[in-house]
């Protein structure tokens, strides 16, 4: 299979089977959607692509999709895909990066919300796959939030909605 991290040289066009973006190694079908607006797609570099099958799949019931090749994997069951890409630890993210790519706990101003049915249930999956709690459990105007971080730094809330929701706000 080709190797689809390389750079992308192309901005993403819409073609008769949906979204197409080019990269050096080829071409690749992401999206099977032919509207205008733009597919989310939600990407998670990772050091070991095992423990992150392991963890997605058995945390939080992600079942593995495509294997682009080893380095690549997709990951469904939510309501995007997610994407395994391996980087290696200490590698720079980007030309001319202040920092290099770390898989400690980090802060980023973007992270993941999964809705689970039973927060208890889906906090101690995640333990038990290698997740860490970071604070226990909160009640919210609308559900019960739990904020974790899985093997890779990446943190990730898992969230029960109550009565309305969001709408509860």
């Amino acid at each position: 299979m080709r190797a689809w991290n390389g750079r992308q040289t192309r901005t993403p066009r819409v073609g008769s089977g949906g979204v197409i973006a080019e990269f050096e190694s080829g071409t690749m079908l992401v999206s099977r959607s032919r509207s205008p607006m733009p597919s989310l797609l939600i990407n998670l570099d990772v050091d070991d692509m095992e423990r992150a099958m392991e963890f997605y799949t058995q945390a939080l019931g992600l079942r593995v999709g495509r294997r682009f090749d080893s380095g690549f994997v997709e990951l469904l069951g939510a309501e995007a895909p997610i994407y395994l890409l391996l980087k290696a630890a200490s590698a720079e993210p980007f030309e001319g990066a202040e920092q290099p790519r770390s898989y400690v706990r980090h802060w980023t101003p973007l992270h993941l919300d999964f809705v689970v049915a039973d927060l208890d249930a889906a906090i101690a999956r995640a333990l038990a796959s290698g997740a860490v709690l970071e604070a226990p459990p909160s009640q919210q105007p609308y559900g019960r939030l739990a904020l974790l971080h899985d093997p890779f730094g990446h943190g990730f809330c898992l969230l029960q909605f109550q009565g309305k929701g969001y709408d509860e706000l």
